[in-house]
């Protein structure tokens, strides 16, 4: 479903993804974590489309990102660092604006919308300016469109940031929920999130992969039996340097 061959991106003298490898099959919630600098959003700039690699690929469902952009984009979803949207817009603008641009219309795209909103809990705030809103609201709008054509393959940078206790909880159910048909590919830094949704969890630094296997088996790695532990040692240089 999600296949990353080989990928490097350099910014001048400085390598921010170095040859990453990675297979992603259906039905895996994977956690890609690693220090700040280590790649992850650059790796993910680039499998979506946002950012053209220096060298190598990704295929989403087996369309090649950069040769055939808008096939393997159909297939996915994608949240931003950041959720970047139109501030003026309403989330109900927004969405049937998204609705549009996916080739949803009518009928169809009320129906998708209104599946998104009640996944990401939007009601009470679909006719406010998304400017107005809070950072956990305007991180659900985000999410929203991600989800709104229903994509094989979706791609969440920090999904749960600004989202109080309740929100990510029903974040983190919306994610299991869909989890069986879905390949789904999660940037965080919270490791807690990772051993609450995550089937697989690949660790990053200096942009190549430092570890891959389930929360438990990387959990069993350190010596003190926890992800966290795991995560320290393989980082802790750059953690040191930062």
């Amino acid at each position: 479903m999600l296949e990353i061959e080989n990928l490097t991106k350099r910014f001048g003298g400085v390598t921010a993804v170095a040859g990453l490898s990675l297979a992603v099959s259906q039905g895996e919630v994977l956690g890609f974590l690693g220090p700040n600098g280590a790649g992850k959003t650059t790796t993910m700039k680039m499998v979506t489309g946002f950012l053209t690699p220096d060298s190598g690929t990704a295929r989403i469902c087996g369309h090649d990102i950069g040769r055939d952009t808008l096939a393997a984009q159909a297939s996915l979803g994608y949240l931003p660092e950041g959720a970047p949207a139109y501030g003026e817009m309403t989330p109900r603008e927004f969405l049937a604006f998204i609705a549009g641009v996916r080739g949803l219309f009518g009928d169809t795209a009320r129906t998708a919308r209104d599946m998104a909103v009640a996944r990401t809990g939007l009601e009470s705030v679909m006719d406010r300016p998304i400017e107005t809103l809070s950072k956990g609201f305007r991180r659900r709008v985000g999410l929203a469109q991600a989800i709104l054509h229903d994509p094989e393959v979706l791609i969440l940078d920090e999904p749960t940031d600004g989202l109080d206790p309740n929100q990510k909880h029903a974040v983190r159910r919306l994610i299991r929920d869909i989890a069986a048909k879905k390949t789904i590919v999660i940037s965080t830094h919270v490791l807690e999130e990772v051993e609450a949704v995550c089937s697989r969890a690949v660790i990053i630094n200096k942009g190549m992969v430092v570890a891959d296997g389930t929360p438990a088996s990387l959990a069993a790695r350190a010596p003190g039996g926890k992800l966290e532990d795991l995560f320290r040692q393989l980082t802790a240089h750059e953690e040191a340097a930062a």
